[in-house]
């Protein structure tokens, strides 16, 4: 090999090595400085109702609305079996909404209550129970 063959391929190695830390840069995005979720759990029960397609195409866009840039993204999960397959599910759904404030988000849900209580009734008969947790860790699993 000729030393400038060498030195090319030892330019080429050391980017590689360079490129080699998004494992560090990965973990600083997964511990975010201030996140905090607020989960809707709709509890499964007796002659309870929930209409999923007016609460994912009107109820939670109209709240994640309300929420405005305080709003990182919001989920919806629809269970589909307890802890087995043949366990009933715990709860019919469950809503998430990841903000950056809880005060904010505290003061925007206060501002439109009587809107959010009202439109509740279009599509539950279930008094849902929220809680708002503090986010103190994001991970992955290692790929390969």
């Amino acid at each position: 090999m000729t030393p400038k063959n060498t030195s090319l391929l030892l330019f080429i190695v050391g980017i590689m090595l360079i490129s080699c830390k998004p494992n560090q840069q990965a973990q600083s995005t997964l511990t975010p400085a201030a996140m905090y979720k607020v989960t809707i759990l709709y509890p499964n029960g007796e002659d309870r109702t929930f209409d999923m397609e007016y609460y994912k195409n009107n109820h939670m866009p109209m709240v994640a609305g309300f929420l405005g840039k305080n709003l990182k993204f919001y989920e919806i999960d629809k269970g589909i079996s307890g802890r087995t397959p043949a366990d009933k599910i715990p709860f019919v759904a469950i809503g998430y909404f990841y903000i950056s404030d809880v005060a904010e988000y505290n003061n925007a849900i206060a501002q439109h209550r009587d809107a959010i209580v009202s439109d509740i009734k279009k599509y539950t008969n279930i008094q849902p129970v929220i809680q708002i947790s503090e986010i103190r860790h994001l991970g992955r699993t290692a790929t390969k």
